[in-house]
């Protein structure tokens, strides 16, 4: 669900692998990140690394990038393209090889030792990230080649990166006066390390706040398996005896789906509800407060009356009033389909005479009920369908080998950071091998809460680099001996993350990194989750554990018409969200903000869509995305993505669905474009016309409003 993590504290330098400077690397020789790696495609030796040897990379990384940096802008040569923007684009070899398995660590197999480093080195990146879009000379130098760039001669993707570096500048505050530079170093040190600090508080708040049970009899209505799963979490916290459910980023966990107990259920939700102010050395919201006063006072210096005006004047929606504008059509309808599930869910309580009235802890128990009810489809009854090695391999990869004639092959001669990651190599559709990806699904105490896509290396024809890639998530591990079972929404999370993973695998670029604004980079993500619907790929996968029986016909036809089923409800906790993260960025420097939970159901109501019993799917105090994640004033982007990923699924099923031809010319004309500067254009060249938002409210069983 996010590409996150680790270029984000050095700010998209998008730093390369090939060291054009010859600067003198300091480290000890038996420093494994010293020097580029002799795995095939340049894999992280995760097996050699050391939480000891992190550190000292960092520190000399960090030297020699500002050494390559000055040289750039004290250069007695005339600015040119290459040896200016091309420079910096070479520049920072070891900072980026360091800082890319470093974070890929702390992310997802953390431990207190590279916590603490994290904190400590986030100040230390982001003034590195200042010397380099804050210093005068060089942005004197990337100015004068932009200036020139008409007369360039240059390719549309070295104008795409000539243009993303300036606007970078630009946007960092590279115009800004002597006082107001050093306003904006103060304010980013600041702002990055709260963010690590957040990160970490919430991984801590999170285990902690676990939900531990002394007797079976609460945990009524769960499976043998997630029962065994839950025993087996206790015992690896010294609990013999007693259950623990550990708990997932968002609000709601899946276990509320089958408790029968109503007084463990509101246990559960509290301890999600609560997990990160339950205590000082855990309670993340005067972080919150801070961060967003920082973030505005930022803006201000910049010159915008907020941080989201700021920040989207790089995304496809470019301002606030664009997105105000597309949820001032979405929320409304979206409100009505969620109320009206809601009654349906109380009808169903009232029926059983529960004479309670809905809770935020009822819904997804009682959801399923009315499900089961509506379309004669159990949750219990489709589980056994999807075992998680078989909707990776003849779901997931199946679609992506349909689609674009790649295969996959198991390669476990490649180090891994944690025995729960394996690796495959990628073979493209002429049979040559192109490229590693990598995938750690179970959840871990130490591991980032969500599910991600993340970037090892990436492909450049300029360095000869191939993608390596990697897709982290938190599903439910099952106890030794049993099957991965996973429900329907972790089979379109793995497809989800998968997608993202494709944008990676088929870029075609000169230039290393992924220049994509939030508001596009969800895209092929949510798009690649309409193929685990698709009946030739469902069969496929959808086979039974035990009997290797391929799902029925009359079960797969109820779960394709209950496919929307509580969807308004999907949809008003993630725009009750993203409505939440923007009235946070959207303050100015003048406001002042006492109490989190006030403001937070204050910005809630003023939504309009605000719902007792359908909480947002983050709380300002647990929103990873916002604070530490690179999300801020961008959690928007998975609606927006959503209209264009239902627009553009649209075009497929105009012209014949799943095939060879279709999956080509998507991959052509959107996966493969690494970089540019007008994804509108883009779009509009896929589609045929730009994106309209009919599809997604059809698909949604919404009303059409105009829009």
């Amino acid at each position: 669900m996010r590409s996150i993590f680790y270029l984000l504290l050095v700010l998209n330098l998008s730093l390369s692998a090939n060291n054009a400077f010859g600067q003198d690397n300091q480290l000890p020789e038996d420093n494994p990140l010293k020097y580029k790696s002799t795995l095939p495609y340049q894999a992280i030796p995760f097996d050699k690394i050391k939480d000891e040897h992190f550190k000292p990379a960092l520190l000399e990384g960090l030297r020699l990038q500002l050494e390559e940096v000055n040289k750039i802008a004290n250069n007695p040569a005339p600015p040119t393209f290459e040896n200016t923007v091309v420079a910096l684009e070479l520049s920072g070899e070891l900072l980026n090889r360091a800082s890319t398995a470093f974070f890929s660590q702390v992310s997802a197999n953390a431990n207190p030792t590279l916590q603490k480093l994290r904190e400590e080195m986030a100040p230390k990146l982001a003034a590195n990230s200042d010397e380099v879009y804050l210093n005068t000379k060089l942005f004197q130098r990337v100015q004068t080649v932009y200036n020139k760039r008409n007369t360039l001669n240059l390719d549309q993707e070295s104008m795409a990166l000539l243009e993303l570096t300036h606007r970078n500048f630009v946007l960092a505050g590279a115009q800004l006066d002597g006082k107001a530079k050093e306003q904006m170093k103060k304010l980013n040190e600041e702002e990055a390390s709260l963010s690590a600090k957040f990160g970490n508080m919430l991984v801590t708040g999170t285990k902690d706040a676990a939900l531990i049970v002394d007797d079976s009899a609460e945990l009524a209505g769960l499976s043998q398996g997630e029962m065994a799963a839950y025993a087996q979490a206790a015992k690896g916290r010294g609990l013999a005896g007693k259950w623990v459910v550990p708990l997932q980023n968002t609000t709601q966990q899946p276990a509320l789906k089958s408790m029968s107990n109503r007084n463990t259920r509101q246990r559960l939700f509290e301890a999600g509800w609560n997990r990160t102010e339950r205590s000082d050395s855990n309670d993340t919201r005067p972080m919150v407060t801070r961060l967003a006063a920082i973030r505005a006072q930022k803006a201000k210096l910049m010159g915008f009356p907020s941080y989201s005006a700021w920040r989207l004047k790089s995304q496809m929606a470019a301002d606030p009033e664009t997105v105000d504008k597309f949820f001032g059509e979405l929320a409304p309808a979206v409100a009505v389909k969620a109320k009206d599930e809601a009654k349906e869910i109380q009808a169903q309580i009232d029926q059983q005479h529960g004479s309670f009235a809905l809770e935020a802890w009822d819904w997804d128990y009682y959801a399923e009920q009315v499900r089961k009810t509506k379309y004669s489809v159990d949750a219990k009854e489709v589980k056994p369908y999807f075992e998680l090695n078989t909707v990776l391999e003849k779901g997931v990869f199946y679609a992506a080998n349909l689609l674009y004639g790649i295969t996959f092959k198991e390669r476990k001669d490649l180090p891994v950071y944690h025995p729960d990651v394996r690796v495959f190599e990628v073979y493209d559709k002429d049979g040559q091998p192109f490229a590693l990806w990598y995938c750690d699904y179970f959840k871990r105490d130490n591991k980032g809460g969500g599910a991600w896509n993340s970037s090892y290396l990436s492909k450049s024809t300029l360095l000869k680099t191939q993608p390596v890639i990697v897709n982290v998530a938190n599903l439910p591990k099952p106890a030794p001996g049993e099957p991965a079972l996973i429900d329907f929404d972790n089979v379109r999370t793995m497809f989800h993350e998968f997608g993202h993973a494709l944008h990676y695998l088929f870029a075609l670029q000169k230039y290393p990194g992924r220049r994509v604004p939030r508001d596009f980079v969800e895209f092929p993500s949510q798009f690649n989750e309409h193929w685990a619907m698709n009946p030739v790929v469902l069969k496929n996968y959808a086979i039974h554990y035990k009997t290797g029986e391929p799902i029925p016909q009359a079960l797969l036809d109820k779960i394709q018409r209950a496919s929307n089923f509580n969807g308004g409800y999907a949809l008003t906790e993630a725009i009750e969200a993203s409505l939440l993260d923007l009235h946070w960025h959207q303050l100015k420097a003048t406001d002042s903000v006492k109490d989190v939970d006030a403001f937070e159901l204050a910005a809630l109501r003023s939504t309009g869509i605000d719902l007792k019993a359908v909480p947002p799917r983050y709380r300002s105090s647990y929103f990873q995305h916002i604070w530490s994640g690179g999300y801020a004033s961008g959690y928007y982007s998975y609606q927006w993505t959503k209209m264009l990923s239902e627009d553009a699924f649209g075009w497929f099923e105009e012209n014949g669905g799943l095939t060879r031809a279709n999956g080509q010319r998507f991959r052509d004309l959107i996966l493969s474009q690494g970089m540019t500067v007008d994804y509108k254009a883009l779009y509009k060249k896929f589609r045929g016309r730009d994106a309209k938002i009919d599809a997604m409210l059809k698909n949604m069983g919404l009303e059409k409003k105009a829009f």
